[in-house]
């Protein structure tokens, strides 16, 4: 016996009503399944390592090195082509180096605190690790250096491959002028009577920021760009004070003096306290102190972040270029913000 449900199915399928075809009626094949595609898989980016050991050599630095595409090569790219520069990329782009039993040594801090209160009770703001210093003398990514060295493991006597680079020199002594202790409070001039005459001696340069490009250029008294590298330069909450200002000193291996009342985010609970020296201080290896109160040019403990993150209004630069952009400027030196 039919159930009402055949039966009904059986009606519509024999009713003209349902616009079925006499031939419709033969059995027909199914295509045959077919499986998707395989998707293929992404090629791996280019390697612009040679390019990027190029622009750092020449002064137009892509920030810190990776060996990948991105916006801040680019941007070196672009300037040091519209200079004249050929973007031919050398046949020499790495090198070896043997760490030494004092590279091995130290001191390293793995479980140095973020937390300003507690930073400041450490005797130093060190790297945390023998790859992260090797990395940043290189100026590289402690990553770039993994790529290069699959099977190191990072120890004293053994040869690895890195960006053949100036290497970074940590500086070891403090100047005279020590603008943490009156940051922005004392003129250019004053400053001047206490700089070694040699730096006093430095051709006359103007330091260019733009907010727009998170760019930093250096000019010679001809216009000719002498330096160039990426920068962090601000934030919604403390934007890039634009305007014209000036270099009153610099100082190197600064300590950071830490007050919770400049910056919008700091913990309540927090008061103010000194940051010790070291290369993961928050203003890095150098401060270059600005006529414009609480402002100036430094380094950083993340240079992989600038270009690409904000700052609490200063200009942040990664260590090496900071040290390289201390190299050109002296007390009254011309420095201009724009948008």
């Amino acid at each position: 016996m039919l159930t009402p449900l055949i039966l009904a199915f059986a009606l519509a399928a024999g009713s003209p009503a349902a616009g079925v075809q006499k031939h419709a009626a033969r059995p027909q094949k199914k295509p045959a399944a077919t499986k998707p595609a395989a998707r293929k898989p992404a090629p791996p980016p280019p390697d612009v390592l040679p390019q990027q050991v190029m622009l750092d050599r020449a002064g137009f630095s892509p920030g810190a090195l990776d060996g990948r595409p991105g916006s801040n090569t680019d941007k070196a790219m672009a300037q040091f082509t519209a200079n004249g520069g050929d973007p031919t990329p050398p046949p020499d782009a790495t090198t070896q180096y043997t760490i030494t039993a004092e590279d091995a040594a130290g001191p390293y801090d793995p479980q140095q605190p973020t937390d300003m209160m507690e930073a400041a009770k450490l005797p130093a703001m060190t790297y945390r690790t023998l790859l992260e210093a090797l990395a940043e003398r290189f100026h590289a990514t402690p990553e770039l250096l993994q790529r290069l060295n699959p099977a190191a493991h990072f120890d004293a006597n053994e040869t690895i491959v890195v960006p053949n680079v100036a290497p970074m020199v940590l500086p070891v002594e403090r100047v005279k002028f020590d603008p943490a202790a009156e940051r922005g409070a004392k003129p250019a001039a004053r400053a001047a009577a206490a700089t070694p005459p040699d730096i006093m001696a430095r051709p006359d340069v103007v330091v260019s920021v733009s907010k727009a490009a998170s760019a930093l250029t250096v000019k010679d008294a001809s216009g000719r760009i002498v330096f160039y590298a990426p920068v962090t330069t601000g934030s919604e909450h403390d934007p890039l004070p634009i305007g014209e200002w000036k270099v009153n000193g610099t100082q190197f291996n600064p300590t950071f003096r830490y007050n919770p009342a400049l910056f919008w985010d700091a913990d309540p609970s927090h008061t103010k306290a000194v940051i010790p020296a070291g290369p993961n201080n928050p203003v890095g290896v150098v401060w270059i102190d600005l006529s414009k109160e609480h402002y100036g040019f430094h380094g950083t403990p993340e240079p992989s972040s600038i270009g690409r993150a904000e700052s609490h209004g200063c200009v942040r630069l990664t260590n090496w270029d900071a040290l390289r952009l201390a190299g050109f400027v002296k007390p009254g030196t011309r420095v201009v913000f724009t948008e």
